[in-house]
């Protein structure tokens, strides 16, 4: 690799896995080549990434598209030399037995580990990459490519809301929804773009699952609407005027749940004319803020409430009620009342209020290895591997074509080069590379060597970097990996003893 940390000769690559972790000296040098950066580091932020993407039946999932910069996609490429070990080969089982090699056979079973990494770009739109689920000591850790954690715009920070979603299907999230908290890469890729470094290993808090559907609406008081902070709706219900005064008188006088709505306002009268009707005018927050407080005409209502819309209700809306994305990324409208009495024999319509939450059937499904289980990790080992890679393809070929839909995961077989590969347009060096044609969405996603098909399980030696055009037919034919060296081995180490957490007290 680009920076060896001791002598090490041909004799050191070994085509086995060992359990035998790195060499002192090596590990200390190697410590100081991690870079870590905070996702969602508080339980606030968290909880407004998980809802962001599950709310509205996962609304945001199904939106998102496979990131395909184009500078990740290459036609230019070069062959280069060997590689050379920093360290002794190693790795660290899967979670669950160790597998063994089992005979080549195409008839592929899809690793449970699997799935799509889903996180909102710096140019404020919604992408995904591949991933996987790997072994870590708390079983709460996720392997994908540095350009799907880190934003590659030259400002050395990550991207935002990032999740995992193992096992992803058209808007459906069977395994639960997995928010990231921290992210852990090397320095070269963090500060420098370097792409012989394009990994990643991001711990995550425990899944929430029960996200894809809503649940059933739960109807509340006014003060109960106002105080929660989930999925909310409010309708109003044409009543009598009977009804109306009933609910009034039930409510000592003014109430939020029950209001006039005058056809007109001429018939004007001041709150203590005998029979007088109080009613209700929305306006825009600016009127609403310029008017004068107290029982009078035109003057300030305490019935101020936010309604929660759908985005296309936000974007539709040309009320005066105010238009705003609160915090947790719900679309609202607030709506201003200011209050005027009129004659009784003025023409009102009469209304009340229901309030409803859409409490979603949140739970706790557990750690991430916990439940689709988790790929064994190795590095330094010898080139000429045979290895079995999975992601979810998507963009289209240079020529146009558009062979995948990104739906059903695809996986790819064959022995990995023994040179390494260069590509000039990411200054990438060393790079281990496969025959794969697949395209755009499969960045991210694991090279596994000594694949179980009955298990499902393997090591992880690389994740999917580059997609290349090495003979020039305008289609994407080879994938790039950065090699996985004593260096990665001393990053993911660090990521893998990181604990996370729970999101559901």
């Amino acid at each position: 690799m680009k920076r060896i940390l001791l002598p090490a000769g041909g004799a050191i690559l070994a085509t086995g896995l060992l359990a035998a972790g790195l060499a002192g000296t090596a590990a200390a040098n190697a410590s100081g080549d991690v870079a870590s950066d905070a996702l969602a580091k508080t339980q606030a932020q968290a909880e407004e990434t998980l809802n962001f993407w599950t709310k509205s039946n996962n609304a945001a999932l199904s939106q998102a598209v496979a990131f395909n910069p184009d500078s990740l996609e290459v036609e230019k490429i070069s062959r280069g030399g060997g590689y050379s070990a920093d360290t002794k080969p190693g790795g660290s089982k899967p979670i669950g037995e160790e597998t063994k090699v089992t005979v080549k056979s195409q008839n592929v079973n899809m690793p449970k580990t699997i799935g799509k990494v889903f996180f909102e770009g710096r140019d404020g739109k919604l992408y995904w990459c591949s991933g996987t689920s790997i072994q870590s000591q708390y079983r709460n850790l996720v392997a994908t490519a540095g350009h799907c954690v880190y934003d590659i715009a030259g400002n050395d920070e990550v991207v935002s809301r990032w999740v995992f979603v193992p096992g992803y299907y058209q808007g459906k999230t069977p395994y639960g929804v997995y928010v990231g908290k921290q992210a852990f890469t090397h320095y070269d890729f963090d500060v420098y773009e370097d792409f012989d470094r394009d990994y990643a290993f991001v711990t995550v808090y425990n899944g929430i699952g029960g996200v894809q559907s809503n649940g059933a609406p739960t109807k509340v008081s006014k003060s109960e609407y106002d105080a929660y902070q989930g999925e909310k709706f409010a309708k109003d219900i044409s009543i009598t005027e009977a009804e109306y005064t009933k609910i009034k008188d039930l409510n000592g006088g003014e109430t939020p749940d029950a209001w006039a709505k005058p056809s007109t306002i001429e018939d004007l009268v001041g709150p203590d004319y005998p029979g007088a009707i109080m009613t209700l005018k929305e306006v825009s927050v600016e009127q609403y803020n310029a008017a004068p407080s107290g029982k009078v005409n035109g003057g300030k209502s305490p019935f101020v409430w936010t309604q929660n819309v759908t985005e296309s209700q936000y974007k539709a809306y040309t009320g005066p009620g105010y238009r705003k994305i609160d915090p947790k990324g719900n679309f609202t409208i607030t709506h201003n009342y200011l209050r005027y009495w009129v004659k009784k024999t003025a023409k009102v319509e009469y209304f009340r209020t229901e309030f409803y939450t859409v409490a979603s059937p949140l739970k706790d499904v557990g750690r991430l290895g916990d439940v689709v289980g988790g790929q064994g990790v190795s590095w330094n080992q010898a080139p000429g591997k045979v290895v079995r890679t999975f992601g979810y393809p998507y963009g289209q070929n240079p020529d146009g074509s558009k062979p995948y839909t990104g739906v059903a995961p695809k996986w790819c077989y064959g022995k990995t080069a023994k040179n390494v590969i260069k590509v000039p347009a990411r200054k990438v060096e060393e790079h281990q590379s496969l025959k794969c044609a697949v395209t755009a969405g499969y960045d991210g996603g694991p090279w596994l060597a000594n694949y179980s098909n009955s298990k499902r399980l393997g090591y992880v030696n690389g994740v999917t970097s580059l997609i290349v055009d090495v003979d020039g037919n305008k289609r994407y034919d080879t994938i790039t990996s950065a090699y996985f060296d004593g260096e990665t081995a001393a990053i993911y180490k660090a990521a893998a003893a990181s604990w996370s957490g729970k999101l559901v007290k």
